[in-house]
C-alpha cells in the first residue's frame, strides 16, 4: 500500500530527496514521435528553465537534474533554515514571482502604500506570509509548480486536455552521503545510459553539463547547490564533496556497464578529470548506483544496501 507523502519526506531523517516524474502513456515530454515525426525536443528547455526559476524562488536547492524524453529526474535539498531566516517582505516577494497574491500582500511590499495598512491588515499579511514560508521549503509544492506548468504548456501546444503526468512524482529519501553521491551520479549519467550522449559533457539539459562547463572556468553554476568540500564543522553550505572528486566518480561510473542500460562512456573518450579514489568498494558503489530505481523504493542508503546483501547471503546459504 502506498505511503502518504508526508511520511516519505521527513526533515528529521534527511533534507535530500530524489524525485522522478513520468509522462502518461503515449505522451511526449521531449524526444520525437516516430509515428508522426513531430519533434518535442524544445520542451527540454521548458523544463530546465522552469526548474532553475523555481530554484531561485524556493528554499529548495537543486543538486542534480536530467530531462529525458518521457520523464525527469531531480535531486533536491530542503533548506528550511534559509526559509526561516527570510523576512516577511522577502517571503512575499518570492511568492509573488509565481503568483499575484492577495491585494493586501501586494500593498505590504509596496513602499508607497504599506504605511497606510492597519494593524489588523498587517497581522493578516504576516499570517499569510507564514503559509507562504512553509510552502517555500515544501518539495510537494516545488514539484507541483514544476509539473503543472509543463503540463499546461504541453497540453496547450498539443491542443488537448487531460493528464500529462502519470500522477504525483515518485520520491526517494537519500539517507547518507553515499546514497546522495550515487543518486546524483545516476541522474547525471541518464542521457549517457540512454545513448542520447556519448559523455556527460555532451548531455544537454543536465546538471552535469552545467557543472563541467562552469568547472572549466573554476566556477560553479549559480542555480545549482555548490560543492563545498569534505564534511567538517567549518564547511560552507553546500554538497559534502569536492567537485573534482565528484566529476571523477561520475566519469569512472559512466565507463562501467549498467546491467539494465544500453549506454556507457566510450573508453577512448578523454576523461573530464583524473580519477580519484571512491570511499566505497567498487562493487558496493556499482550496486548502489545500479539499484537506484530498481532495488530501492522510498529510501536509499548504504545501510539498506548492506542489509539487503546480508539477507541474500543468508537466503542463498539456507
Amino acid at each position: 500500500m502506498p505511503r502518504p507523502r508526508k511520511s516519505l519526506i521527513n526533515l528529521s531523517d534527511t533534507p535530500y530527496y530524489h524525485c522522478v516524474s513520468r509522462c502518461v502513456r503515449r505522451a511526449f515530454l521531449c524526444g520525437e514521435d516516430r509515428q508522426t515525426g513531430k519533434s518535442y525536443e524544445h520542451r527540454r528547455q521548458w523544463v530546465e528553465d522552469r526548474l532553475l526559476l523555481l530554484a531561485d524562488v524556493f528554499c529548495v536547492d537543486v543538486c542534480a537534474y536530467a530531462v529525458m524524453s518521457n520523464h525527469t529526474h531531480v535531486v533536491l535539498r530542503i533548506n528550511k533554515q534559509k526559509a526561516d531566516l527570510l523576512s516577511v517582505k522577502e517571503v512575499i516577494g518570492r511568492w509573488h514571482k509565481l503568483y499575484k497574491g492577495m491585494l493586501l500582500s501586494q500593498k505590504y511590499i509596496n513602499p508607497e502604500v504599506c504605511d497606510a495598512l492597519s494593524e489588523a491588515e498587517i497581522e493578516t499579511v504576516k499570517n499569510l506570509a507564514e503559509v507562504y514560508r512553509s510552502r517555500l521549503f515544501d518539495i510537494s509544492w516545488f514539484m507541483r509548480l514544476l509539473n503543472e506548468y509543463i503540463a499546461r504548456q504541453a497540453n496547450k501546444e498539443d491542443e488537448c486536455t487531460g493528464h500529462f503526468w502519470e500522477g504525483r512524482f515518485k520520491s526517494q529519501a537519500l539517507m547518507d552521503d553515499a546514497a546522495l553521491a550515487a543518486c546524483m551520479a545516476y541522474v547525471d549519467l541518464n542521457p549517457v545510459r540512454a545513448c542520447l550522449a556519448k559523455t556527460p559533457k555532451e548531455s544537454a539539459h543536465t546538471s552535469i553539463k552545467k557543472r563541467i562547463e562552469a568547472a572549466t572556468s573554476h566556477q560553479q553554476p549559480r542555480h545549482l547547490l555548490p560543492f563545498a568540500g569534505n564534511p567538517s564543522d567549518k564547511m560552507p553550505d553546500g554538497l559534502p564533496f569536492r567537485i573534482e572528486e565528484y566529476l571523477a566518480v561520475v566519469e569512472q561510473t559512466g565507463r562501467q556497464f549498467h546491467p539494465k542500460k544500453r549506454g556507457k562512456i566510450d573508453d577512448v573518450a578523454r576523461p573530464v578529470l583524473t580519477l580519484t579514489r571512491v570511499a566505497l568498494e567498487p562493487s558496493d558503489w556499482h550496486a548502489l548506483v545500479c539499484g537506484i530505481e530498481t532495488e530501492f523504493k522510498t529510501v536509499i542508503s548504504l545501510e539498506k544496501l548492506m542489509s539487503q546483501r546480508k539477507k541474500n547471503l543468508k537466503y542463498n546459504s539456507a
